[in-house]
């Protein structure tokens, strides 16, 4: 974890940075849903001469990190709007890989989550691995803004290349080294919802093991916010429409709006400000494939990943990927405080922190045929309709939480959120270290 000794330091003007600067740290971190992290990144900041500063120039950005629950992240991620004159250009090339990637079913409420089923210190004990699936995901995705009318208002292009390969739990590797008493079963004696999906045609077998998903968007920014990494005013407010067209290879056509607004108030000059973000996003036609419908359509990624709802990028404190549906509304309500500023190795640092209100709902559900039966793979039993469904609970899903921010030179910034769920029925609580304010 990256730490920052500020005592006996004294708060003065900001220096204003020029050339290369840099933020790095061994990437030792946590997650609720992924474990620890370890590794390492680096995030490059080319200031020009400073007379922009805090803007900057350029922003490379490099991680190869793994999780001790099996993901990893292998990413670049490059920034500028002086690559092309005129233009905002962002690159992200990544490799994620999870071996445990959370899939509770669709249509929040409406998928059951039985957590005595994952807990192995419970009676109805099944396999800890009951609500997951592995996971490999290729990106590479190219992002362009350009000024429409005046700075504020942009128009926005781009190509997201994204290949998803999907299979069960490796429950081999899983278990090596693991003690008797800690060993997890087999598939054909524990089959988890991912696989009886499956079987019941839920999850059709052309989507069952990924695909290639080819996207193209184009949309429009209305954006005057006076600091990209965390604003003090201003409103940044996005539609984007996204499609897969058949004629670049992928597996299923389709097409999604996105809809995002944010806006930030200043309450104290410099220190205090009251933000939010709601965001909507629809299917328009066609039928996305059900691993596509975790991802959050986007004009720019604040961290490895922008996937929900449930987790670190939308409704901190609820499971992650709790509430997959067709559509989805999502609100984030924060207070940020930055507390304390001085100087230290010779950069501007701040502090602050969090308060957080989540909340967000499937408003289209995934149309699917729910199973008349079910037969156990080893010994013939009942399906029970309500261990898996309860028709039409879906409601809003609440979380709330506090954070802290560790920020250089305005733009490295160290959060760490502490999330609770406001219904059991999302989970209990979630801790998120990670970069970057979350909207």
């Amino acid at each position: 974890m990256f730490l920052i000794l500020s005592f006996g330091l004294i708060a003065q003007d900001d220096l204003t940075k020029q050339g290369w600067n840099f933020g790095a740290l061994p990437t030792i971190t946590f997650d609720t849903d992924l474990g620890f992290q370890y590794g390492g990144l680096i995030n490059l900041y080319h200031y020009g001469d400073g007379s922009r500063y805090p803007k900057y120039d350029h922003s490379i950005y490099l991680e190869v990190s793994r999780f001790t629950k099996g993901s990893g992240i292998n990413r670049f991620y490059y920034d500028s709007d002086k690559l092309i004159e005129g233009l905002q250009t962002s690159v992200d090339i990544s490799y994620l890989s999870d071996r445990a990637y959370d899939f509770y079913g669709f249509n929040g409420y409406d998928a059951v989550v039985n957590k005595d089923w994952f807990d192995d210190e419970t009676a109805d004990y099944r396999t800890r691995m009951f609500y997951k699936y592995d996971r490999k995901l290729f990106r590479f995705k190219v992002d362009l803004q350009g000024d429409l009318a005046g700075e504020s208002v942009k128009w926005v292009g781009g190509v997201n290349l994204l290949n998803f390969k999907l299979d069960l739990v490796d429950v081999d590797k899983l278990n090596k080294n693991k003690d008797q008493d800690d060993l997890l079963p087999g598939h054909d004696e524990q089959p988890g919802l991912y696989q009886k999906y499956q079987e019941w045609g839920i999850i059709s077998d052309e989507d069952a093991d990924g695909g290639f998903v080819p996207t193209l968007k184009a949309g429009i920014v209305y954006d005057t916010r006076d600091n990209h990494p965390n604003p003090m005013k201003g409103i940044w407010t996005e539609a984007v429409l996204m499609g897969s067209p058949e004629f670049l290879g992928g597996e299923n056509s389709f097409t999604k709006l996105s809809v995002i607004h944010r806006q930030y108030f200043t309450l104290v000059p410099n220190n205090l400000s009251f933000v939010y973000r709601l965001a909507y996003q629809a299917t328009l036609t066609g039928n996305a494939p059900f691993y596509y419908q975790t991802q959050m359509i986007t004009t720019v990624m604040k961290g490895a990943t922008s996937e929900g709802l449930g987790g670190a990028s939308s409704l901190r404190g609820i499971r992650r990927n709790r509430v997959v549906g067709d559509s989805y509304f999502l609100g984030n309500v924060e207070a940020r405080w930055k507390f304390a500023r001085f100087q230290f190795i010779n950069n501007n640092f701040y502090l602050g922190l969090n308060a957080f209100a989540d909340f967000g709902r499937v408003t289209d559900k995934i149309d699917f045929e729910k199973p008349d039966y079910y037969v156990e793979l080893d010994s013939p039993g009942v399906y029970n309709h309500d261990d898996y469904f309860d028709n039409d609970a879906e409601a809003i899903h609440y979380s709330f939480g506090l954070g802290l921010r560790v920020a250089m030179n305005e733009n490295f910034i160290i959060r760490c959120d502490y999330g609770m769920a406001a219904d059991e029925r999302d989970g209990e609580s979630g801790i998120y270290i990670g970069l970057n304010y979350l909207f």
